[in-house]
């Protein structure tokens, strides 16, 4: 079951026995764990895969309306209901790699409830299926979730949020789904019920190695080194204080309208948030989400409660379970957090992003798709085109 040669229930780093051929490998997040490099490197790697007996399955990096549908969870606010027929598709993409490896992965597969893991199981194969759970320390997953919930229409600021989530009981609201997804010893606990401890490998992600999760990933798929690699996404960076805080004061505004919930996705979540990220580099000076100290000492606490228990679970263990409970050397302010600032350049972005949202609507790209399926490098080149169009009228003109 394991590969290390000192801890029995852990490795020192990606040195893995790869899982056999045909092995249905599911990796079911959690969230902020590094999904979206994994997910971004598999896809981009999909043609060297197959050269190697792997198959990532699907039409883009990351199935996330067939997820939602097996686990039978809402979608984001304003986007389009998750429909069986996402899930079946999924499966029969699946069965079409026959004897090859198959990857799927999911961050929302977190949120399957006992009954959703048995059937995700047995759809996807059975005793061929091997679980992947990737994990990062709460710490550095507070407010990269909490961002994720602003982004999805909370009001909540975050040391608010900390508060509701760390010391009042049960910790379910403003958002329930958190301890669900993070809790990780008893996400963990849910999945090996299911598939058996043999048949589940845990990453702890070493954030101060960035390739870490590729390289295990290569390892448990049986391929050779640097066939996986880093893909940019500008779209997935965290959002500034000042941005994130604009998003939210405009959650309270919106949620006090009558307007429609698609709106919000089309306008606010695709249009405004995307191109804030993909469309400025923040200066270094702007002030970033911090975490109070109270916070980070208890998600210390609570990861050290969950590398204990993870330890206790006989599951094979890639990295340092310690970092789950490590304190970051840099904590956030007690009693001072930073004010936020709106950059002039954000706020415009934003606003450009909205209107690009409204009329992309017509794009090319975008026909017969709603805009948050359309790959946001893809938006971002229409916009590239439009504003070059643009400028080339204003210069005509003079």
């Amino acid at each position: 079951m394991s590969d290390a040669t000192s801890n029995p229930a852990c490795t020192s780093g990606p040195r893995i026995t790869p899982v056999p051929p045909g092995t249905r490998l599911v990796h079911i997040g959690p969230h902020k764990t590094g999904t979206t490099a994994i997910q971004g490197a598999l896809f981009e790697a999909r043609e060297r895969l197959a050269e190697h007996g792997v198959e990532f399955p699907g039409d883009d990096r990351h199935p996330m309306h067939a997820a939602l549908a097996v686990t039978a969870r809402p979608s984001m606010m304003g986007d389009a209901e998750p429909d069986e027929r996402h899930w079946l598709k999924l499966l029969d993409q699946v069965e079409a790699t026959g004897d090859r490896t198959a990857v799927v992965s999911s961050e929302f597969f977190s949120e399957a409830g006992e009954e959703a893991i048995r059937r995700i199981i047995q759809d996807l194969g059975g005793e061929r299926v091997h679980v992947v759970v990737t994990l990062r320390p709460l710490v550095r997953i507070m407010p990269s979730q909490w961002q994720q919930y602003v982004q999805n229409g909370l009001r909540m600021g975050y040391e608010n949020w900390l508060h509701h989530m760390l010391r009042k009981a049960p910790y379910e609201k403003p958002n329930p789904s958190f301890w669900r997804r993070h809790r990780h010893d008893r996400l963990i606990e849910r999945w090996t019920a299911a598939v058996g401890p043999e048949n589940l490998t845990v990453i702890v992600v070493d954030d101060s190695d960035q390739e870490m999760i590729l390289r295990s990933f290569e390892s448990l798929l049986g391929l050779p080194e640097q066939v996986l690699a880093p893909v940019p996404d500008a779209a997935n960076r965290s959002l500034t204080l000042g941005e994130i805080e604009m998003v939210r004061h405009f959650n309270v505004a919106f949620r006090g309208s009558e307007l429609p919930e698609q709106l919000y996705s089309r306008l606010i979540r695709y249009g405004a948030v995307v191109q804030m990220k993909t469309g400025r580099t923040p200066s270094a000076g702007e002030a970033k989400v911090t975490t109070p100290q109270w916070a980070v000492e208890a998600a210390a606490r609570i990861g050290a409660e969950i590398a204990e228990r993870i330890g206790e679970l006989e599951v094979r263990v890639v990295g340092d379970p310690g970092l789950l409970h490590k304190v970051p050397s840099a904590a956030g302010p007690e009693h001072e957090p930073s004010a936020p600032q709106i950059a002039p350049e954000a706020a415009a972005q934003a606003l450009f992003g909205v209107l690009s949202a409204q009329a992309c609507q017509s794009a090319p790209a975008a026909k017969g798709k709603p805009v948050q399926e359309v790959p946001s490098g893809e938006l971002v080149r229409v916009l590239a085109r439009r504003t070059r169009r643009r400028l080339k009228r204003g210069l005509r003109r003079k």
